[in-house]
Parts: C-alpha cells; structure tokens; sequence
C-alpha cells in the first residue's frame, strides 16, 4: 500500500525546530532527480527548519531543493556521520523525522540517538542453519 502524502506537520511549538533526516529513494529510475528536488521543495513548503540530507548525488539534489525553499541544509554521505552531526545540532524541544529507502537503513540513525543497538536489514531469504 503506498503511503500517503504529508499535506500538514501540525502546529509547531514556539522555540522549537523541525528537523528532516531524508536518504536517497533508490527506487525511483529516471524520474529520481527530479523527485528529489521536489522532496526539498516540499520540506519548506511543510515548515522543515532544517534537511539533514543524507547520501551521494540524489541526496545534493534533494538539499538543492530544499536550499531553494528556504530550508537550512547539511549533506553528510552515510548515517554514521548523520548521527554525529544531529547529537552535535540537536535542541531540546526538536522534532525530528527520518526518512528513506529501506536500503539505506536510516532507521540506524534513530537507534543511536535514543541509545538502541543498531541494527541491519535481516536477508528474509536467508535459511537459518543447524549444527548436527
């Protein structure tokens, strides 16, 4: 089922940032740069305050959207260096969204930063072995 578009983030508190952790979506072919630009379009039309953009080309293209919306931007290539930018930028009261490709396993990125052990993605294919 594909997930429905974000039309309002909500009221945002006084004090407070809304920061976007976005990856490259890998699956898009041809249309992908074009979809990226309009994703950092989309960050400031939604009131983003800041765009962690995270990845290689696709991810520039992303951040030039969002630079042409208004919207503060930092480009890291992997999540590791995205966890240690957010720990260093974070504010109490941020509200912070992470977004992207099942591939690039974003979802590490949450992890860190509220103490989880970091996991990677499980091959559903994989046949579990026994000793015998």
């Amino acid at each position: 089922m594909p997930e429905e578009p974000v039309d309002d983030l909500g009221e945002k508190e006084p004090g407070t940032r809304r920061i976007a952790v976005l990856g490259e979506m890998l699956e898009l072919g041809e249309e992908a740069p074009r979809a990226h630009w309009d994703i950092g379009q989309e960050a400031g039309r939604l009131g983003v305050d800041v765009v962690v953009a995270v990845g290689d080309v696709l991810a520039k293209q992303l951040a030039l959207g969002a630079v042409d919306a208004g919207v503060d931007v930092a480009i890291v290539r992997d999540n590791e260096t995205a966890t240690a930018l957010l720990e260093k930028l974070l504010q109490p009261g941020d509200v912070v969204i992470i977004k992207g490709s099942r591939g690039g396993m974003r979802w590490q990125i949450a992890q860190a930063l509220t103490g989880q052990e970091i996991t990677g993605i499980i091959n559903d294919r994989a046949t579990p072995t026994t000793a015998g």
